[in-house]
């Protein structure tokens, strides 16, 4: 796929393919999944349940996540000839099945009309990225450019047995106990386990009030696309990572290999913990110790699976110590991707004999800013590249910088 043809046919953010109106879109609330899907176990004795892991995820959190609801309000105060459209774009994957039921009935999506809860609506919105979501998306037009920014289609079906896909041959006699229990019939599918499934609302492009063109907000899956892990490694293959040997149900399923890990593993671990210390603000209902046990479990996936740094060369010349790092990326996309808030960087130290600091560069203050940024000093200017980092006040960053049309450093989208 070209890039420049992906980019030229995603202009708008409103049109999306969800349902045409008038048709009633069946998308279910997780509780009526979660407990044939949970009290799942590996081989090796290892709670691996469906339902346990997802609660505790961004996805089951999207439409809770303060710093999404922080920026989504930013923009409709910043752009409020936009707000109705802003809130339907981000309503779209952030709120996913009550945008679609909107939709469908010819209205906008909403965001914040939800956040207080205490009615259907609202809790179909609050659900976040749920399980019917997902697993109810067809394979019809995947991975096109017409996909992206929101555009899956919820697969049609009998008006009283909408299909709800999976990798897996399900007995029929257990898909009658699923139907009876959700009101979806399984349905194997392998586009369920393709990356292009994941790029409907992982590839975004914005268009900026009074310009019209597009730039690529976020394209982790685009990224991907054009990079040798496309050809090894899917999205789901490192995200969403298998089970050894489990039931993907607990009403009667056999052990089988494949199980899909629904623990979403990314890079929102300070996410996590945030939601679990205002849980009582923000209507968080995940226990503690799943959405501890996710961050954990975050943490450990960047330390291991995220980039590998090693000393290339280390001499000593005219009484200066001179040292080349090189970084090598193991995510399969940009690091860091997607949403353009976030950032990574080399903290080096160089310590004498007695362990003392002789040199020290990146280094992160307790409030999160980080010594030697020049946007965390003053908030129009921005860190440059280093090829060479030769004083403290260097530090070397990767993250996205946005300029709005003037050329100045924003944080704002549109």
């Amino acid at each position: 796929m070209d890039t420049r043809a992906a980019i030229g046919a995603s202009l708008i953010l409103a049109t999306i393919g969800q349902g045409a109106v008038g048709t009633p879109v069946e998308l279910p609330t997780s509780d009526q999944c979660i407990a044939c899907h949970s009290d799942l176990e590996d081989a090796a004795g290892l709670d691996v349940s469906i339902g346990h892991d997802w609660r505790a995820t961004m996805m089951a959190h999207a439409a809770r996540d303060p710093y999404w609801q922080a920026s989504v309000r930013r923009e409709t105060i910043d752009h409020p000839e936009r707000a109705e459209e802003i809130e339907d774009s981000c309503a779209t994957c952030h709120m996913p099945a009550a945008r679609a039921a909107a939709g469908a009935a010819g209205e906008p999506g909403q965001v914040f009309a939800h956040l207080a809860g205490g009615t259907a609506e609202a809790e179909s919105a609050l659900d976040g990225v749920n399980c019917a979501v997902c697993h109810r998306i067809g394979h019809e037009g995947l991975g096109e450019p017409e996909s992206f920014d929101g555009g899956f289609r919820i697969a049609a079906g009998a008006a009283d047995a909408p299909p709800a896909f999976g990798p897996f041959d399900v007995d029929p006699g257990l898909a009658r106990v699923m139907h009876s229990a959700s009101g979806l019939v399984p349905k194997q599918a392998a586009h369920i386990q393709d990356s292009a499934l994941c790029a409907t609302c992982h590839t975004l492009f914005t268009r900026p009030t009074g310009s019209h063109g597009t730039f690529p907000e976020q394209v982790p899956y685009l990224e991907w696309l054009h990079s040798d892990f496309a050809a090894e490694q899917s999205c789901q293959s490192c995200h969403m990572p298998d089970a050894d040997r489990a039931p993907i149900a607990s009403v009667l399923a056999d052990a089988r290999d494949g199980l899909s890990r629904h623990r979403f593993r990314g890079g929102n671990a300070f996410m996590l913990r945030l939601l679990d210390t205002y849980r009582a603000e923000l209507g968080v209902e995940a226990p503690s110790a799943d959405l501890l046990a996710a961050a954990d479990a975050t943490e450990h996936h960047l330390a291991t699976n995220t980039a590998r740094l090693h000393v290339a060369r280390l001499v000593r010349e005219d009484g200066a110590l001179l040292f080349e790092l090189r970084i090598e990326n193991l995510a399969g996309h940009k690091l860091p991707t997607a949403y353009p808030s976030r950032r990574a960087w080399l903290h080096v130290v160089v310590r004498g004999a007695d362990n003392g600091v002789l040199f020290e560069s990146g280094a992160l203050r307790p409030d999160g800013s980080i010594v030697g940024n020049d946007n965390d000093r003053d908030g129009t200017r921005f860190e440059p590249h280093h090829i060479e980092v030769s004083t403290p006040g260097d530090v070397q960053i990767y993250e996205s910088v946005i300029a709005d049309a003037q050329g100045r450093v924003t944080t704002g989208l549109l």
